[in-house]
């Protein structure tokens, strides 16, 4: 698998490559302010199709279930993002300015290293656990803990360190059994572009599993954050965001989980 510098990117839905409905927007490398290439634009209805292939994926096969499926793909994608790391770092340096040093850390080969937590946890998880019988009020019951995932899982994602950010929020999400809609940074198609193309050729991962959306509209965020098949966000990024973020996900009693601030917040 050849992984070009000078490219164009499709957005990845439902296990296969679509333009973008809004067509393509340009590239830019940070650091020069040259047009490196060019990146698909989802639109509403790319983003509609991400969320339904995603429900259908939670709703309609193993994957919430098959623990040993989950854990293969997670280390499928781990080994295949090590096979092409160089590819993968000239990508990470002309589409987030990334310094080559960092590369090797956090940037990079740090988040690929930490799939190794997601995949070992779920593993050996005690998904279900016996506590015997109790009996309250003189009533003998059966007790037994079963951990689920929650659904479908919204996550978007800053540009700063994109690798980083990503793969924390799909590695644990699907590890617990999620699907996942990524909606990337408009900053940083590639670097999110990127795993939906490996996934597709080096893993396991079923079809609507793991939907990559990248775009320059950032109502494609706020649609995700609102609609009702979504059953998490999952949001990095400004407070004043992640205020909007949280209030639309209460009109529909999603769980949030934000990561706020910094400096330029």
């Amino acid at each position: 698998m050849a992984i070009a510098v000078d490219r164009t990117s499709a957005l990845f839905i439902d296990g296969a490559f679509r333009p973008g409905g809004s067509g393509l927007y340009p590239t830019i490398n940070p650091a020069t302010e040259e047009v490196l290439g060019t990146a698909a634009a989802a639109d509403a209805g790319d983003m509609r199709r991400a969320i339904d292939a995603a429900r259908r994926a939670f709703d309609t096969t193993a994957w919430a279930t098959d623990t040993e499926l989950r854990v293969r793909c997670i280390r499928q994608l781990q080994q295949a993002l090590r096979d092409h790391i160089e590819d993968v770092r000239e990508i990470t340096i002309a589409d987030a300015g990334a310094p080559r040093m960092l590369t090797a850390a956090a940037q990079l080969e740090g988040p690929v290293a930490d799939l190794t937590f997601a995949a070992d946890t779920a593993q050996h998880y005690p998904w279900r656990t016996d506590l015997g019988v109790a009996s309250p009020m003189g009533i003998a019951t059966s007790r037994t803990i079963v951990r689920e995932p929650i659904g479908v899982v919204g996550a978007i994602t800053p540009w700063n360190f994109p690798h980083q950010i990503n793969l924390a929020k799909i590695g644990p999400a699907l590890a617990a059994g999620n699907t996942v809609v990524l909606k990337a940074a408009p900053d940083t198609p590639w670097c999110a572009a990127v795993l939906g193309e490996i996934a597709a050729a080096h893993t396991d991962i079923p079809p609507g599993v793991l939907n990559i959306i990248t775009g320059d509209d950032h109502g494609l965020g706020a649609m995700l954050a609102a609609d009702p098949a979504v059953d998490m966000i999952s949001f990095t990024g400004s407070t004043a965001t992640g205020r909007a973020v949280m209030a639309s996900g209460a009109e529909t009693v999603k769980r949030v989980f934000l990561e706020l601030g910094g400096k330029s917040a």
